[in-house]
């Protein structure tokens, strides 16, 4: 009953919202290694899986901040001006 407990208390706590983008995306990245060697025990893998799971919603997450911030600087009429930035929508999405 204990260990339930303190799981759940290690899980509510998430460490994972205080990575930087790219410290979220290497431990991603050391999951989905681990799941693809395949020789991870059942219960381990659901919780890796958890875990990349979240680490790929703060990736994602972190990602629009970015989106939000960045501005092109464009020529118009021959004055500069600033506009925010605004990725091209694809049918082709690659997630």
């Amino acid at each position: 009953m204990k260990e339930k407990e303190a799981k759940l208390n290690a899980e509510a706590q998430q460490p994972e919202l205080n990575l930087n983008f790219e410290e979220a995306m290497n431990q991603l990245e050391d999951i989905v290694s681990q799941l693809e060697h395949g020789d991870v025990p059942l219960e381990k893998a659901i919780d890796l899986f958890q875990q990349g799971m979240r680490l790929s919603q703060i990736c994602g997450q972190k990602l629009a901040q970015v989106e939000q911030k960045i501005e092109m600087i464009v020529e118009e009429d021959g004055a500069v001006a600033k506009q925010p930035f605004q990725p091209p929508l694809s049918d082709n999405a690659d997630f």
